[in-house]
């Protein structure tokens, strides 16, 4: 028997209309200069300059002058004696911002990888239907990942409809640090083994309690005004690692969930946020969404965790321990057995379990899957988190095969003790169709995250890390040949 895999005709591909204005960085020497070029125009030629970009922008960008202001105050401290920020006009600040300010297309080169969840708010509905929201990780230039959204409507049959779009994309309009206490941070270094004196030196000029941006320009200025050694370069990215810990970021309630954008904020970041695999948790009658993600700063990958209840205010947190690294954590949707649960794949190749009383920390682990078949020989994954059945835990995995392709998997897992495997499938579920093949990596289908909607299991996938569509599997056929394999 062939399981009924059906494609939806909905697609998903790179947008490059879709931009957002980022704070753009020159460098406090090329800032300076720049900035005072600006202040040496007469007031006339400001307020001409200043027009013409307010024209272009205004419908294009909700907030303009809000975010121009923002930007101006990340520079101010660099204007030139004299020249106070307060003593500045107006639209000398705007139009200072607008020169540390870029339109960026965050959808442009690739828009793949996505995962799905029940929406929070499923009022307003006709009987049947069921909200759903799916993330995406969305590549725009200089290859920078972000997580973006849309929200869709699924009828009883397994067919979508998705909102349009929203034209006016935002970052979030509040990024709240973690405040660190300079005592405790100093003895955490300590203890991960980081120059004594290295660690004086940066933390010398901190106030007793400081926050990521003071810490950020200390760690700058130590690397502007010294020859580091290997060592001592590395032991600023520890520094920088600690501090990439905790923060915060809230979204404006008049935005579309399409115009929310979470970008890279920290450094340890600041080439990526890869790979959101969304879960709906419930525990004791309360839900809160999660989300496993990959942080990338272009040498090494941070595993984080993403909160949030209304897809409207997240909080960051950092994944520690045995069981959090490498890449593909995807968190269970409850508590097994009183402890918290979570996939992972340390190794590269196999699958592993850990249990945890701690959301954020991880060790223990188990091994509950290797490759098997063929096509999964390279490698094997999981695709998202877990999806409760009667019969058991259904995974939806990836496996790696010949010219690296990739591949969708499932199988089966023991309710109770989910490292006891009931069952794979012995073939392929979803392979690379002839249209799927080609992208920035050929030959791949790859998810993030699936769910249970009725007698369906709705699985998203990315085709060959370009764009994006859906299938939609009978749960009870995939269940049948799956325990029959």
């Amino acid at each position: 028997m062939r399981i009924k895999v059906e494609r939806k005709p909905n697609r998903f591909y790179p947008d490059s209309t879709r931009t957002i204005l980022r704070f753009f960085n020159y460098g406090d020497k090329r800032a300076k200069d720049l900035i005072k070029r600006v202040i040496d125009l007469d007031p006339g030629q400001i307020s001409g300059f200043l027009n013409i970009v307010l024209t272009k922008f205004a419908i294009r960008h909700r907030n303009l002058t809000k975010i121009l202001t923002n930007h101006f105050n990340n520079v101010k401290h660099l204007l030139p004696k004299g020249n106070e920020a307060k003593k500045l006009s107006n639209h000398e600040k705007l139009l200072i911002g607008a020169y540390f300010t870029l339109e960026y297309s965050m959808e442009s080169a690739a828009f793949f990888n996505p995962s799905i969840v029940e929406a929070p708010d499923q009022f307003g509905l006709l009987q049947g239907q069921t909200r759903v929201i799916l993330s995406f990780r969305a590549i725009g230039e200089g290859h920078i990942s972000s997580i973006v959204f849309r929200m869709g409507v699924v009828d009883s049959e397994g067919n979508f409809e998705f909102m349009p779009s929203g034209d006016r994309i935002e970052e979030a309009a509040m990024i709240k640090h973690h405040t660190y206490n300079k005592k405790n941070f100093n003895k955490k270094l300590k203890e991960m083994h980081v120059s004594k004196e290295l660690t004086s030196q940066v933390l010398k000029d901190l106030g007793p309690e400081f926050m990521y941006p003071d810490l950020k320009r200390a760690v700058d200025h130590t690397i502007e005004n010294n020859t580091l050694s290997m060592e001592e370069q590395v032991d600023l990215r520890e520094i920088m690692w600690l501090a990439d810990s905790h923060y915060e970021i809230h979204f404006s309630l008049d935005t579309d969930i399409s115009e929310r954008v979470i970008f890279p904020v920290s450094d340890a970041e600041r080439n990526g946020i890869e790979d959101a695999r969304f879960v709906k948790f419930t525990d004791n009658g309360k839900t809160t969404y999660y989300a496993t993600y990959t942080a990338y700063d272009g040498h090494e990958i941070l595993p984080k965790l993403l909160v949030t209840q209304d897809f409207y205010s997240f909080k960051v947190r950092p994944m520690h321990g045995a069981g959090a690294q490498n890449k593909n954590l995807a968190l269970f949707p409850r508590k097994i057995n009183g402890q918290y649960a979570m996939l992972s794949r340390i190794d590269g190749i196999n699958n592993y379990i850990a249990f945890s009383d701690n959301l954020t920390i991880w060790e223990n682990l188990v091994m509950m899957q290797t490759p098997k078949y063929p096509w999964e020989f390279v490698q094997i994954g999981n695709c998202g988190s877990p999806l409760e059945t009667e019969k058991g835990w259904l995974i939806i995995t990836h496996g790696v095969g010949p010219l690296r392709t990739y591949c969708l998997g499932a199988s089966l897992f023991d309710l109770n003790d989910p490292t006891r495997e009931l069952g794979r499938l012995e073939e392929p579920l979803l392979v690379p169709r002839a249209d799927e093949m080609e992208g920035y990596v050929p030959n791949v289908v790859y998810s993030c995250g699936a769910m249970i909607c009725r007698d369906l299991v709705i699985i998203p996938y990315g085709m060959s890390d370009y764009g994006s569509s859906i299938v939609t599997v009978p749960l009870n056929e995939l269940l049948s040949k799956i325990m029959n394999a």
